[in-house]
């Protein structure tokens, strides 16, 4: 039963998406706020549908930014990326370029700002980005970027690269961790979404200022450490 209703859900999560981005079109081409409007729209019917098809709350913890800042979090699926959003007002992510080409999806996430890139070219990607992030300096808003580069199941431990470094240096903004144990409910693979309470907590910001390997070093131990104590804290409960 649970099986069918993760299905259910899925097919509804992606249906409310097309319609969404079909009724809010016309008016996102002319303001940003629209486009902004929409993407928040839907993620509060994500969550919404979550909870009352699969007994999947989400919770968040913290206080979520709303001033220009750096947000690196921690990215275990699909829901990590719909909650982090959903609790800041002018989100913008660091996407795989690849991405852009996506229908609806990509066209949403270029208009709200979005940093797309090319992750088979380090530096060359590196490059791009400090260049793509400076050009949108001007619009304010919440970066976020996935300090590890893909998604990384529970438990699993990844290297963290340097990008969020080399962002956190150039911008001279505040950089807020964020912990998450999403992926324990719903996983990087497959239909089945588990029941219990998923979890992105926003943790204390890093303020400017520090050596880029001195901050890589305390971002990845606040988000580590709290992400693994979020699991436990799932595994416990579920």
């Amino acid at each position: 039963m649970q099986f069918l209703r993760s299905l259910i859900f899925n097919i509804l999560i992606y249906i409310a998406m097309a319609v969404y981005s079909v009724i809010f079109f016309i008016p996102a081409l002319f303001s940003r706020d629209w486009a902004f409007r929409a993407c928040h729209t839907w993620c509060i019917t994500v969550r919404w549908l979550a909870r009352w098809l699969v007994g999947l709350e989400t919770e968040i913890r913290g206080t979520p930014p709303t001033g220009a800042v750096v947000i690196a979090a921690k990215h275990q699926s699909f829901l990590d990326i719909i909650m982090i959003y959903n609790a800041v007002p002018r989100g913008k992510f660091i996407m795989k370029r690849e991405l852009i080409y996506t229908p609806m999806l990509g066209q949403y996430a270029l208009r709200i700002g979005c940093v797309p890139v090319n992750r088979g070219k380090r530096g060359a990607a590196i490059e791009k980005m400090k260049h793509d992030v400076e050009k949108g300096r001007a619009e304010p808003g919440q970066l976020i970027i996935y300090p590890q580069g893909t998604r990384v199941a529970p438990g699993e431990k990844r290297p963290y690269k340097v990008g969020s470094g080399v962002l956190y240096e150039q911008l001279e903004q505040p950089c807020v961790p964020v912990a998450v144990n999403v992926g324990y409910f719903w996983p990087k693979r497959g239909v089945l979404r588990k029941p219990g309470k998923a979890v992105v907590e926003f943790l204390d910001p890093i303020e400017p200022g520090l050596p880029a390997k001195e901050f890589m070093a305390i971002l990845e131990d606040r988000v580590e450490t709290r992400s693994d104590a979020l699991l436990e804290e799932a595994k416990t409960a579920h």
